[in-house]
């Protein structure tokens, strides 16, 4: 059994696989978050881009630089089920091509649209350590 990369303790294939293959959709801003992560330490851009708000997100992204070492939530407001919006906030290591390490802190705002709950954006500090 392969525990989930998003560090909830349970295994990927009950985690956040059944979001990434599209077969359920996140039901909380933070279980959005951790499939997110997931996504990023398993290099998916494609489920990346779908679950970005269509406001916000980026033609493109560059997911094929550094490993990720582990994911934090420090808090989330709201987000759950009957909200329309909610925030998650954490901490996400990593070690990067040239070996340096560092962790990216991002208090990030979702919103839901429909049954969906969709990245909006987020506000980023990057604490690299060479």
């Amino acid at each position: 059994m392969a525990l989930c990369p998003c560090g909830s303790g349970a295994a990927y294939s009950q985690c956040c696989r059944p979001f990434i293959t599209g077969r359920a959709l996140a039901p909380t801003a933070e279980a959005l978050m951790r499939s997110r992560y997931s996504a990023y330490v398993r290099r998916d851009e494609s489920y990346l881009l779908r679950t970005w708000h269509p406001a916000t997100k980026p033609a493109a992204l560059d997911v094929d630089g550094g490993h990720w070492l582990g994911l934090e939530i420090l808090a989330t407001t709201k987000g759950q089920a009957a909200d329309a919006s909610g925030t998650v906030t954490f901490a996400a290591h990593y070690v990067g091509d040239a070996g340096d390490s560092g962790t990216m802190r991002e208090h990030s705002r979702f919103e839901r649209l429909g049954d969906a709950w969709l990245y909006v954006d987020g506000d980023v500090a990057d604490e690299g350590i060479a």
